[in-house]
């Protein structure tokens, strides 16, 4: 017998939604103050002369990460990992870096893109998103049986890798790359 969703699981849903929306609307207009939505920034990053797009990713990093564990901590999440391997992400790092090389936008800067009305990011971007998730869905099955499954390492996170508390991982790695971002800034990258 099918069951059928409750009323709390429905507001759930649509909770998870609209929060969902919030953060995503909030997201894009922190890249687009950011300029993490402009070409130009974009550009500059993969001819590795304008480092901002690296400072917006790793303070997001140190922020996510800090702010997930402590939610964690507190038993208001329960982490869920994807499985992984480096084969999976070798094959999808050339796929998002070609596509970010040839159209100068990743998908969250494709958005934030269409929303200050950049004809490329909005033609360009969306049939390329559309396409690629086609052409990989249609390939997925070939894929999946054979060179995605080299390097299979499961849902492994390092805490549990080094069989360590979360935070001996979270705060040397946090405090590193607050590190780096200083030296960046300070370098005038």
């Amino acid at each position: 017998m099918e069951k059928r969703p409750t009323n709390n699981h429905k507001k759930s849903n649509k909770t998870n939604l609209i929060q969902g929306l919030i953060f995503g609307i909030l997201f894009g207009f922190l890249l687009q103050k950011g300029g993490a939505t402009k070409y130009d920034i974009i550009a500059g990053q993969l001819l590795l002369t304008d480092f901002t797009v690296v400072k917006i990713m790793l303070s997001a990093v140190v922020t996510g990460m800090i702010g997930i564990y402590a939610m964690k901590a507190m038993g208001w999440v329960k982490l869920d990992i994807k499985p992984g391997g480096w084969s999976i992400n070798v094959i999808g790092g050339m796929i998002f870096g070609a596509g970010f090389a040839l159209l100068g936008y990743c998908p969250g800067t494709i958005a934030g893109a269409i929303g200050n009305g950049y004809l490329d990011a909005a033609i360009g971007g969306l049939i390329g998103i559309w396409l690629g998730t086609a052409l990989f869905a249609e390939l997925y099955p070939r894929l999946d049986r054979g060179i995605l499954k080299k390097g299979y390492f499961g849902s492994t996170t390092l805490p549990q890798l080094f069989k360590v508390n979360d935070w001996l991982v979270v705060l040397p790695v946090s405090a590193l790359i607050a590190l780096l971002l200083w030296w960046m800034e300070r370098a005038g990258l």
